[in-house]
Protein backbone atom coordinates (compact mmCIF):
# COMPACT_ATOMS: atom_id res chain seq x y z
CA UNK A 1 0.00 0.00 0.00
CA UNK A 2 1.05 3.51 -0.76
CA UNK A 3 1.60 6.19 1.81
CA UNK A 4 -1.86 7.73 1.05
CA UNK A 5 -5.17 5.27 1.92
CA UNK A 6 -7.11 5.27 -1.47
CA UNK A 7 -10.54 5.37 -1.02
CA UNK A 8 -13.62 4.80 -3.64
CA UNK A 9 -17.61 6.03 -2.50
CA UNK A 10 -20.31 4.03 -3.28
CA UNK A 11 -23.35 5.38 -3.26
CA UNK A 12 -22.85 9.61 -4.45
CA UNK A 13 -26.61 10.70 -3.02
CA UNK A 14 -26.94 13.16 0.16
CA UNK A 15 -24.23 12.02 2.44
CA UNK A 16 -21.74 10.74 -0.26
CA UNK A 17 -20.28 14.35 -0.71
CA UNK A 18 -19.33 14.53 2.94
CA UNK A 19 -17.19 11.50 2.69
CA UNK A 20 -15.54 12.75 -0.72
CA UNK A 21 -14.97 16.04 1.29
CA UNK A 22 -13.53 14.52 4.67
CA UNK A 23 -11.25 12.38 2.23
CA UNK A 24 -9.88 15.57 0.09
CA UNK A 25 -9.69 16.88 4.20
CA UNK A 26 -7.22 14.14 5.25
CA UNK A 27 -3.81 14.31 4.06
CA UNK A 28 -3.22 10.54 3.94
CA UNK A 29 -6.32 9.87 2.03
CA UNK A 30 -7.29 10.38 -1.90
CA UNK A 31 -10.28 9.84 -3.46
CA UNK A 32 -9.43 7.71 -6.43
CA UNK A 33 -13.09 6.35 -7.97
CA UNK A 34 -17.25 6.57 -7.36
CA UNK A 35 -20.03 4.37 -8.04
CA UNK A 36 -23.48 4.66 -7.90
CA UNK A 37 -26.41 3.06 -9.70
CA UNK A 38 -27.43 6.39 -11.01
CA UNK A 39 -24.08 6.87 -13.13
CA UNK A 40 -25.01 10.74 -13.95
CA UNK A 41 -25.15 11.32 -9.92
CA UNK A 42 -21.46 9.69 -9.54
CA UNK A 43 -20.04 11.71 -12.26
CA UNK A 44 -21.56 15.37 -10.76
CA UNK A 45 -19.87 14.24 -7.37
CA UNK A 46 -16.83 13.21 -9.76
CA UNK A 47 -16.91 16.62 -11.58
CA UNK A 48 -15.94 18.67 -8.00
CA UNK A 49 -13.18 16.18 -6.29
CA UNK A 50 -10.71 15.56 -9.47
CA UNK A 51 -13.13 14.22 -11.85
CA UNK A 52 -12.27 10.45 -10.74
CA UNK A 53 -13.10 7.75 -12.82
CA UNK A 54 -16.79 6.46 -12.26
CA UNK A 55 -18.96 3.01 -12.15
CA UNK A 56 -22.27 2.16 -12.31
CA UNK A 57 -21.63 -1.49 -10.24
CA UNK A 58 -19.53 -1.30 -7.39
CA UNK A 59 -18.07 -4.45 -7.58
CA UNK A 60 -16.30 -3.18 -10.82
CA UNK A 61 -15.19 -0.65 -8.68
CA UNK A 62 -13.73 -2.67 -6.17
CA UNK A 63 -11.91 -5.24 -8.17
CA UNK A 64 -9.90 -2.23 -9.02
CA UNK A 65 -5.93 -2.95 -7.52
CA UNK A 66 -5.37 0.61 -6.64
CA UNK A 67 -8.33 1.11 -3.94
CA UNK A 68 -7.73 0.40 -0.29
CA UNK A 69 -10.61 0.86 1.24
CA UNK A 70 -14.22 2.24 1.03
CA UNK A 71 -16.77 4.34 2.28
CA UNK A 72 -20.47 3.16 2.19
CA UNK A 73 -22.79 6.09 1.71
CA UNK A 74 -25.82 3.82 0.26
CA UNK A 75 -29.45 3.59 1.69
CA UNK A 76 -29.34 1.55 4.58
CA UNK A 77 -30.63 -1.82 3.37
CA UNK A 78 -28.27 -2.45 0.90
CA UNK A 79 -25.05 -1.68 3.02
CA UNK A 80 -24.47 -5.09 4.06
CA UNK A 81 -24.27 -5.94 0.03
CA UNK A 82 -22.08 -3.42 -0.58
CA UNK A 83 -19.80 -4.03 2.30
CA UNK A 84 -19.35 -7.97 2.28
CA UNK A 85 -18.23 -7.32 -1.76
CA UNK A 86 -15.94 -5.15 -0.64
CA UNK A 87 -14.66 -6.87 2.19
CA UNK A 88 -14.07 -10.01 -0.46
CA UNK A 89 -12.09 -7.93 -2.74
CA UNK A 90 -9.88 -6.90 0.01
CA UNK A 91 -11.09 -3.48 0.62
CA UNK A 92 -11.10 -2.11 4.18
CA UNK A 93 -15.06 -0.54 5.13
CA UNK A 94 -15.97 2.82 6.44
CA UNK A 95 -20.04 2.43 6.51
CA UNK A 96 -22.81 5.00 6.95
CA UNK A 97 -24.84 4.53 10.28
CA UNK A 98 -26.91 2.40 10.36
CA UNK A 99 -24.60 -0.39 9.68
CA UNK A 100 -27.23 -2.43 8.53
CA UNK A 101 -30.83 -2.54 9.53
CA UNK A 102 -30.52 -6.98 10.39
CA UNK A 103 -28.64 -8.49 12.83
CA UNK A 104 -28.26 -11.00 10.26
CA UNK A 105 -26.53 -9.17 8.09
CA UNK A 106 -24.03 -6.67 10.17
CA UNK A 107 -23.10 -9.90 11.36
CA UNK A 108 -22.18 -10.86 7.69
CA UNK A 109 -20.47 -7.84 7.09
CA UNK A 110 -18.32 -8.51 10.61
CA UNK A 111 -17.55 -11.68 9.14
CA UNK A 112 -16.53 -10.97 5.86
CA UNK A 113 -14.19 -8.19 7.34
CA UNK A 114 -12.42 -10.57 9.69
CA UNK A 115 -12.47 -13.62 7.06
CA UNK A 116 -10.16 -11.24 4.53
CA UNK A 117 -8.14 -9.29 7.33
CA UNK A 118 -9.89 -6.31 6.94
CA UNK A 119 -11.51 -3.38 8.80
CA UNK A 120 -14.96 -2.17 9.19
CA UNK A 121 -15.71 0.89 10.76
CA UNK A 122 -19.21 2.79 11.36
CA UNK A 123 -20.13 6.41 10.60
CA UNK A 124 -20.61 7.63 13.90
CA UNK A 125 -19.54 10.98 14.57
CA UNK A 126 -21.21 12.03 18.02
CA UNK A 127 -18.75 10.27 19.33
CA UNK A 128 -16.04 13.05 17.85
CA UNK A 129 -17.99 15.46 19.53
CA UNK A 130 -15.86 16.85 22.79
CA UNK A 131 -19.30 17.22 25.33
CA UNK A 132 -19.52 13.41 24.10
CA UNK A 133 -15.72 12.66 24.96
CA UNK A 134 -16.32 14.44 28.29
CA UNK A 135 -19.37 13.19 29.22
CA UNK A 136 -18.43 9.47 28.74
CA UNK A 137 -14.94 10.47 30.82
CA UNK A 138 -17.21 11.50 33.53
CA UNK A 139 -19.57 8.82 33.40
CA UNK A 140 -17.37 5.94 33.08
CA UNK A 141 -14.69 6.82 35.45
CA UNK A 142 -17.88 7.03 38.07
CA UNK A 143 -17.69 11.02 38.53
CA UNK A 144 -21.38 10.96 38.88
CA UNK A 145 -21.44 7.85 41.35
CA UNK A 146 -23.94 4.84 40.93
CA UNK A 147 -25.62 5.91 37.75
CA UNK A 148 -29.45 5.58 37.70
CA UNK A 149 -30.84 7.08 34.63
CA UNK A 150 -29.64 7.28 31.06
CA UNK A 151 -32.08 9.46 28.58
CA UNK A 152 -31.97 10.32 24.92
CA UNK A 153 -34.85 13.44 23.78
CA UNK A 154 -34.25 13.26 19.77
CA UNK A 155 -36.64 14.84 18.21
CA UNK A 156 -36.30 15.68 14.48
CA UNK A 157 -37.99 17.07 12.02
CA UNK A 158 -38.73 15.85 8.29
CA UNK A 159 -41.80 16.81 6.33
CA UNK A 160 -43.42 14.43 3.75
CA UNK A 161 -41.61 15.76 0.71
CA UNK A 162 -38.41 14.35 2.36
CA UNK A 163 -40.22 10.91 2.62
CA UNK A 164 -41.18 11.58 -1.35
CA UNK A 165 -37.92 12.71 -2.07
CA UNK A 166 -36.55 8.86 -2.79
CA UNK A 167 -38.23 5.91 -2.93
CA UNK A 168 -36.13 4.06 -0.32
CA UNK A 169 -37.04 6.78 2.35
CA UNK A 170 -39.53 5.18 5.49
CA UNK A 171 -39.61 1.58 4.00
CA UNK A 172 -38.94 -1.13 5.85
CA UNK A 173 -36.85 -2.88 3.04
CA UNK A 174 -34.41 -0.10 2.30
CA UNK A 175 -34.72 2.24 5.29
CA UNK A 176 -34.81 -0.45 7.99
CA UNK A 177 -37.10 1.57 10.18
CA UNK A 178 -37.91 5.67 10.71
CA UNK A 179 -37.40 8.11 13.47
CA UNK A 180 -35.18 5.50 15.37
CA UNK A 181 -33.19 4.11 12.26
CA UNK A 182 -32.59 6.77 10.20
CA UNK A 183 -32.29 9.60 12.45
CA UNK A 184 -32.42 8.73 16.22
CA UNK A 185 -29.56 6.20 16.12
CA UNK A 186 -26.95 8.62 16.40
CA UNK A 187 -28.12 9.49 19.85
CA UNK A 188 -28.71 5.85 20.99
CA UNK A 189 -25.50 5.29 19.74
CA UNK A 190 -23.97 7.81 22.02
CA UNK A 191 -26.66 6.45 24.71
CA UNK A 192 -24.78 3.61 24.51
CA UNK A 193 -21.75 4.27 24.42
CA UNK A 194 -21.55 6.28 27.54
CA UNK A 195 -24.48 4.44 29.85
CA UNK A 196 -23.72 0.90 28.98
CA UNK A 197 -25.49 -2.22 27.34
CA UNK A 198 -29.22 -2.10 27.67
CA UNK A 199 -30.84 -5.32 29.55
CA UNK A 200 -34.52 -5.05 28.58
CA UNK A 201 -36.76 -2.48 26.72
CA UNK A 202 -40.39 -1.77 25.97
CA UNK A 203 -42.06 0.44 23.07
CA UNK A 204 -44.44 1.53 21.36
CA UNK A 205 -44.21 3.40 17.99
CA UNK A 206 -46.40 4.84 15.16
CA UNK A 207 -46.41 6.81 11.95
CA UNK A 208 -48.48 9.83 13.34
CA UNK A 209 -47.59 12.55 11.05
CA UNK A 210 -45.73 10.96 8.10
CA UNK A 211 -47.76 8.46 5.31
CA UNK A 212 -44.65 5.91 5.61
CA UNK A 213 -44.61 2.46 6.49
CA UNK A 214 -42.69 2.96 9.53
CA UNK A 215 -42.31 5.09 12.49
CA UNK A 216 -42.51 8.79 12.49
CA UNK A 217 -42.72 8.55 16.16
CA UNK A 218 -41.46 6.35 18.93
CA UNK A 219 -40.94 5.81 22.97
CA UNK A 220 -39.07 3.01 24.66
CA UNK A 221 -38.30 2.77 28.58
CA UNK A 222 -35.38 1.01 29.11
CA UNK A 223 -33.25 -1.05 31.96
CA UNK A 224 -29.57 -0.96 31.61
CA UNK A 225 -27.62 -3.94 32.51
CA UNK A 226 -25.53 -1.69 35.10
CA UNK A 227 -29.54 -1.25 37.05
CA UNK A 228 -30.38 1.80 35.61
CA UNK A 229 -33.51 2.89 34.56
CA UNK A 230 -34.17 5.12 31.10
CA UNK A 231 -36.16 6.99 28.36
CA UNK A 232 -35.68 6.98 24.46
CA UNK A 233 -38.13 10.23 22.83
CA UNK A 234 -37.42 9.74 18.83
CA UNK A 235 -39.50 11.34 16.50
CA UNK A 236 -39.63 12.77 12.81
CA UNK A 237 -42.99 14.62 13.45
CA UNK A 238 -41.48 17.11 15.75
CA UNK A 239 -41.88 20.76 14.00
CA UNK A 240 -39.64 22.28 13.64
CA UNK A 241 -37.51 19.97 15.48
CA UNK A 242 -35.85 20.75 18.35
CA UNK A 243 -31.89 20.07 19.23
CA UNK A 244 -31.18 16.35 20.61
CA UNK A 245 -30.45 15.99 24.64
CA UNK A 246 -29.11 13.45 26.00
CA UNK A 247 -29.20 13.35 30.25
CA UNK A 248 -27.11 11.42 32.94
CA UNK A 249 -28.24 11.06 36.16
CA UNK A 250 -25.83 9.27 39.02
CA UNK A 251 -25.96 9.61 43.01
CA UNK A 252 -23.08 12.18 42.20
CA UNK A 253 -24.62 14.53 39.60
CA UNK A 254 -25.93 15.01 36.68
CA UNK A 255 -25.25 15.99 33.03
CA UNK A 256 -27.18 17.16 30.48
CA UNK A 257 -26.02 18.00 26.92
CA UNK A 258 -26.78 18.38 23.60
CA UNK A 259 -24.54 18.15 20.58
CA UNK A 260 -22.95 21.70 20.79
CA UNK A 261 -22.74 21.97 24.62
CA UNK A 262 -23.58 21.00 28.21
CA UNK A 263 -26.75 22.53 29.65
CA UNK A 264 -26.02 20.77 33.43
CA UNK A 265 -22.81 19.40 34.34
CA UNK A 266 -23.43 19.55 38.30
CA UNK A 267 -21.48 17.10 40.77
CA UNK A 268 -20.50 16.80 44.16
CA UNK A 269 -17.79 15.16 46.28
CA UNK A 270 -19.90 14.87 49.46
CA UNK A 271 -21.41 10.98 50.26
CA UNK A 272 -24.60 12.79 50.74
CA UNK A 273 -24.74 16.01 49.05
CA UNK A 274 -26.12 18.14 46.74
CA UNK A 275 -24.26 18.60 43.20
CA UNK A 276 -23.22 22.02 41.99
CA UNK A 277 -22.88 23.54 39.17
CA UNK A 278 -19.65 23.52 37.24
CA UNK A 279 -19.64 26.35 35.23
CA UNK A 280 -16.29 26.15 33.26
CA UNK A 281 -18.02 23.01 31.73
CA UNK A 282 -20.32 24.67 29.72
CA UNK A 283 -17.50 26.30 28.27
CA UNK A 284 -17.61 23.23 25.88
CA UNK A 285 -18.21 23.30 22.66
CA UNK A 286 -19.44 20.72 20.25
CA UNK A 287 -20.85 20.19 16.84
CA UNK A 288 -22.46 23.53 15.81
CA UNK A 289 -23.88 22.46 12.98
CA UNK A 290 -26.72 19.56 13.29
CA UNK A 291 -29.21 17.90 11.00
CA UNK A 292 -32.29 18.50 13.55
CA UNK A 293 -34.16 19.86 10.68
CA UNK A 294 -32.09 19.03 6.93
CA UNK A 295 -29.78 16.20 6.92
CA UNK A 296 -27.59 18.48 4.60
CA UNK A 297 -27.10 20.97 7.55
CA UNK A 298 -24.65 18.83 9.85
CA UNK A 299 -20.88 19.73 9.86
CA UNK A 300 -17.82 17.80 8.21
CA UNK A 301 -15.41 17.65 11.20
CA UNK A 302 -16.95 14.59 12.41
CA UNK A 303 -16.75 12.61 9.23
CA UNK A 304 -12.81 14.12 8.70
CA UNK A 305 -12.24 12.71 11.85
CA UNK A 306 -13.73 9.15 11.32
CA UNK A 307 -11.66 9.50 7.56
CA UNK A 308 -8.48 10.04 9.44
CA UNK A 309 -9.15 7.38 12.28
CA UNK A 310 -9.80 5.02 9.73
CA UNK A 311 -6.28 5.55 7.92
CA UNK A 312 -4.42 5.13 11.24
CA UNK A 313 -6.52 2.29 12.04
CA UNK A 314 -5.13 0.68 8.59
CA UNK A 315 -1.88 1.74 9.14
CA UNK A 316 -1.31 0.61 12.27
CA UNK A 317 -3.33 -2.67 12.00
CA UNK A 318 -5.54 -1.97 14.87
CA UNK A 319 -9.82 -1.57 15.34
CA UNK A 320 -11.48 2.25 13.92
CA UNK A 321 -13.17 4.34 16.76
CA UNK A 322 -15.91 2.85 15.74
CA UNK A 323 -16.09 -1.23 14.96
CA UNK A 324 -18.41 -3.09 13.61
CA UNK A 325 -19.17 -5.23 17.16
CA UNK A 326 -19.76 -1.46 18.56
CA UNK A 327 -22.14 -0.06 16.02
CA UNK A 328 -23.87 -3.10 16.30
CA UNK A 329 -25.04 -2.28 19.61
CA UNK A 330 -27.58 0.42 18.47
CA UNK A 331 -29.23 -1.79 15.96
CA UNK A 332 -29.70 -3.84 18.48
CA UNK A 333 -31.55 -2.30 20.86
CA UNK A 334 -33.69 -0.64 17.98
CA UNK A 335 -34.92 -3.80 16.52
CA UNK A 336 -35.46 -4.32 20.14
CA UNK A 337 -37.94 -1.89 20.50
CA UNK A 338 -39.63 -2.44 17.24
CA UNK A 339 -40.25 -6.22 18.40
CA UNK A 340 -41.69 -4.59 21.80
CA UNK A 341 -43.98 -2.20 20.42
CA UNK A 342 -45.32 -5.15 17.63
CA UNK A 343 -45.89 -7.41 20.31
CA UNK A 344 -46.98 -5.30 23.06
CA UNK A 345 -44.55 -6.98 25.59
CA UNK A 346 -40.95 -6.45 27.21
CA UNK A 347 -38.18 -7.64 25.36
CA UNK A 348 -34.97 -8.74 26.54
CA UNK A 349 -31.88 -7.19 24.31
CA UNK A 350 -29.92 -10.02 23.60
Amino acid sequence: MKDKVRFGIIGSGVIGPWHARAIEACDDAQLVAISDVALDKAKALAKEHGDVPCYEDYRRMVARDDIDAVSICTPSGVHGDAAIAAAQAGKHVLCEKPLEITLEKIDAMIAAAKENNVKLGGIFQWRTYPVSIKAREAVQSGRLGKMVLGDAYLKYYRSQAYYDSAGWRGTWKFDGGGALMNQGVHGIDILLWIMGDVESVFGRTAALARKIEVEDTAVAALKFKSGALGVIEGTTSSNPGEESTLAFHGEKGTIIMTESRFLRWAVTDEPDGRAQEQEDMKKIEGETKTGVADPTEIGIRGHVIQVEDMVKAIKENRDPMVPGESARKSVELILAIYESSKSGKGIFVA
